[in-house]
């Protein structure tokens, strides 16, 4: 199980495992050659699954056991566990799955399930594993109060020696606001969430952060800076190619320092669209694409209506994917603003699917001087409160609903969730060219954004299930064909469009033809009502303007007197 040799590559797949050691519950053994049992041989596969919804790292062993292991050391779930996973060649410790006690840490088994026998003496079950934190997480709790900035604060956390007392590395992303939070009673892992969901990166537009673990330390991180640092893009930490291993690719090809094997590590053994075509009338009703939230001031009794709109907010944040002949910061989203109904909005465009803020209606409470501070639940003035409970739904849903990949490729160990890579895929046209000419899919081919990962080891290879997700696309949707139209084109234009598109049944024909007679009466009746309506639009908003200004008069007596009385 592993390379005949740990200096370079025999295949792609190939991979470096010195040994899986287990520590006995009374803590014996832990160290390579000195105690412990060396299950390797037992292990059929070796799992360890890591992403950027995940707290902790996990993992499995599938046991075929002839020599009664779970009986003899015993294994009752308070073991530990050690090895190290590495490539061929792989040197850095940053690019190694270091479980080891001297250099790593140890993995804790908590759980053995889907024991069986398989045959007289055989034995099969499942060792289930996962990082110390996870444990951590479960024993302690957070009791204590926390000011400043939210980026400090889970740095405190995650040090807490009565508490997660992680002792791996930390990739945290500084927040641009501050506040205070007192912390209930709650596991470690609960507390960060409470402050994630509120955490505003200091470089970005976008709202609320992610907390993960992967086997090489903890992040906490915004989506914008997965995707960029800086506002200067990512590179790919691989780029991959769905071809069937004897035929090379005309990118791989032209290379010719790339080695046979370098070609394999590229190639994609198979993939799948999980959300390819996305679930519009889920997504409206979820407020990814529009969503109203009404934040009401507890303070001083007032609410705010505050409206999300998809295709406003796009091109204020940064996204994965984007043309290359655009730039980056090109903004594709992933789906059009053309109109999809009769509906118009105040300037007379047609609504698209961003444009309706009832889709979603939220009631969220704030106030100010919670903390002796005259700020919100954000840590910034409570008026703002409404707007960034809209981002950070929409952006979430944006990536939930996102084009989702899974690939199993050849496993390299310094992937992690987190990272961009970039998916080729060659369209299913005739000779595999577009109609423009492209050699790739120009909606599904591009950047993505590593969500998952799950490293799978047996006795034969290695590999890895890639979860990865975009949020944009690499070329924008184009308005072709159906009853789409440009951006701005009014409700009329679209009726005008229907109605040249649809047949129109004979009845309504005949019926047109008296309508012809008689239109000279009916304009003449219809300018009449228009110019009395026009009329009562303007006295209303005469009266709506001195309405508005007694309110103001009103809050200004208000202010004035929780002032100085």
């Amino acid at each position: 199980m592993g390379s005949k040799h740990n200096d370079s590559y025999d295949f792609a797949g190939d991979y470096n495992l010195n040994g899986i050691i287990l520590q006995a519950h009374d803590g014996t053994g832990g160290i390579f050659g000195e105690g412990g049992v060396d299950i390797m041989e037992q292990v059929q596969e070796l799992n360890v699954y890591e992403g950027i919804t995940q707290t902790a790292v996990y993992g499995t062993l599938v046991m075929v056991d002839s020599t009664n292991i779970i009986g003899n050391l015993p294994i009752q779930g308070t073991e530990r566990l050690f090895f190290k996973l590495s490539t061929p060649g792989t040197s850095n410790v940053e690019h190694i799955i270091d479980a080891s006690e001297q250099t790593g840490h140890p993995f804790y088994v908590y759980k053995v399930s889907n024991k069986q026998q398989a045959k007289q003496g055989t034995l099969v079950y499942t060792i289930h594993f996962a990082s110390r934190e996870f444990m951590r997480n479960i024993r302690t709790k957070v009791s204590q109060a926390y000011s400043g900035k939210l980026s400090d604060m889970v740095a405190q956390i995650c040090g807490d020696k009565e508490g997660l007392d992680t002792r791996k590395q930390l990739y945290i992303e500084e927040t641009r606001n501050q506040d205070k939070f007192v912390m209930p009673n709650v596991s470690p892992f609960k507390a960060i969430e409470m402050i994630s969901k509120k955490a505003l990166p200091k470089y970005g537009q976008g709202v609320g952060y992610y907390f993960y673990e992967t086997t090489k330390g903890f992040y906490f991180q915004s989506w914008e800076n997965m995707c960029a640092t800086s506002y200067t893009e990512k590179a790919p930490v691989e780029t991959y190619y769905y071809q069937p291993r004897n035929i090379t690719v005309d990118a791989i090809e032209e290379d010719a320092n790339q080695t046979k094997i370098q070609q394999d590590l590229k190639s994609i053994e198979s993939y799948r669209f999980i959300n390819n075509f996305h679930d519009v009338a889920a997504a409206q009703a979820l407020g990814t694409y529009g969503s109203k939230v009404i934040s009401y001031n507890i303070y001083d009794k007032t609410y705010i209506e505050s409206e999300y709109n998809y295709h406003d907010h796009f091109g204020k944040r940064i996204h994965v994917d984007y043309a290359d002949g655009d730039g980056f910061g090109a903004q594709n989203p992933q789906i059009s603003s053309n109109p999809v109904d009769f509906d118009s909005n105040r300037d007379g465009s047609g609504k698209g699917v961003s444009d309706y803020p009832d889709s979603m209606v939220s009631l969220s409470p704030t106030t100010q001087y919670l903390h002796d501070e005259p700020t919100g639940s954000y840590g910034v003035e409570a008026q703002l409160d409404g707007i960034f409970d809209g981002i950070r739904n929409g952006a979430r849903q944006e990536i939930n609903a996102g084009t989702t990949l899974e690939m199993t490729v050849p496993g390299q160990s310094f992937i992690q969730p987190g990272e961009v890579i970039h998916f080729e895929l060659r369209p299913v046209d005739q000779e595999g060219l577009t109609p423009d000419g492209k050699k790739y899919d120009p909606q599904y081919s591009g950047r993505y954004m590593i969500t998952k990962i799950r490293h799978r080891v047996t006795k034969q290879d290695y590999k890895m299930v890639f979860e990865c997700k975009k949020d944009s696309l690499r070329e924008r949707l184009p308005g072709k064909g159906g009853y789409k139209m440009p951006v701005g084109a009014t409700v009329g234009e679209f009726s005008t469009l229907i109605h040249d598109k649809m047949p129109v049944p004979k009845i309504l024909n005949d019926f047109n033809k008296h309508v012809n007679k008689y239109g000279a009466v009916i304009s003449s009746h219809l300018g009449s009502i228009k110019g009395k309506a026009n009329s009562i639009i303007r006295t209303g908003e005469s009266y709506r303007n001195k309405a508005n200004e007694i309110k103001a008069k009103v809050n200004r007596v208000r202010k004035f007197k929780n002032r100085f009385f």
